[in-house]
């Protein structure tokens, strides 16, 4: 009989990331134990219930000192804490990774927290998140044909980056590889910022007196443009925050390009408003063919 890729798995955070990322090695038969740490009790039970893991953490120490495998799927504000926990009790074999949404800023508190340990730590992130969160939501098909950025260190061995590849690999992602700096630069343009955006439209609705009649009016425009505002607001605080140089870069790009509109709508300019649509059309509809082409 094939031996499992892990025999021991340690999960901070077993809600959608966490949770879906156990599931899919489990579904392969990848991984023979799973624990799981977390901040609500209740989540955990339910985690376990629902057999996402085998058993609840109680002891860091002892749990990470022989797993394979560490993962940190919690909000990236709270990794530089679990870093400093379990460093100092960290198996020299154990590989350590994330599912955060940024990663300057993880790898910074990587090299802080995890000092002579950090080439155990290869970052990652999972590009198949979804506006429901905790244990309930995970499911063991979230990463089949998705995209997983790793953003790999100096310090790292050739054989740990495979190795957390492999594991993403086995969940059914389709893994590629960037520099911390240009996968947040990226994920800026096409991640960050629409979810601000969408944050945004639907707060200024919310202020208003007759938002109810508003809203009884919206239809499927308003309801793809703002799916993403049912998001986790504590998961997209810590983003917006880790990211905020690039992600502002964008946002000025993005008030610039809003302002041409404005200019062009007052003027009654329908050649500048027709000539923006169909360059935004075009490129919305190559994408698409390209996505649909990718999913066969």
């Amino acid at each position: 009989m094939t031996q499992p890729l892990f025999k021991k798995i340690v999960i901070f955070g077993v809600g959608l990331i966490g949770g879906s990322f156990a599931l899919a090695l489990r579904r392969v038969h990848a991984v023979t134990e799973v624990v799981g740490f977390g901040r609500s009790a209740a989540t955990l039970q339910q985690a376990q219930q629902l057999g996402i893991i085998d058993r609840i953490g109680d002891d860091v120490a002892s749990e990470v000192g022989d797993a394979d495998l560490v993962v940190l799927a919690t909000p990236v504000g709270q990794m530089a804490e679990l870093m400093a926990r379990i460093a100092p009790h960290l198996g020299v074999n154990t590989l350590v990774t994330d599912g955060g949404s940024t990663k300057s800023d993880v790898v910074r508190e990587a090299y802080a927290q995890l000092g002579g340990k950090v080439a155990q730590f290869v970052p990652a992130h999972p590009i198949a998140g979804a506006e429901q969160s905790g244990a309930a939501a995970a499911r063991a098909g979230l990463y089949q044909g998705k995209k997983v950025v790793l953003t790999p260190l100096p310090e790292n061995t050739a054989t740990s980056v495979a190795r957390v590849r492999h594991a993403w690999e086995a969940c059914g992602a389709l893994v590629s590889e960037l520099t911390p700096q240009q996968h947040d630069e990226v994920f800026a343009a096409v991640s960050h910022l629409p979810h601000l955006l969408s944050f945004a439209l639907v707060h200024d609705l919310a202020q208003r007196d007759n938002r109810d009649v508003l809203l009884s009016f919206a239809a499927s425009g308003f309801r793809d443009f703002t799916r993403i505002a049912a998001s986790s607001p504590e998961m997209w605080r810590d983003i917006c925050l880790a990211n905020r140089e690039a992600l502002l870069l964008e946002l000025q790009r993005y008030v610039a390009e809003l302002n041409q509109l404005n200019a062009a709508l007052a003027a009654g300019d329908a050649g500048k408003l027709e000539q923006t649509f169909r360059a935004a059309r075009e490129l919305r509809a190559g994408w698409t063919e390209n996505q649909a082409r990718n999913d066969v």
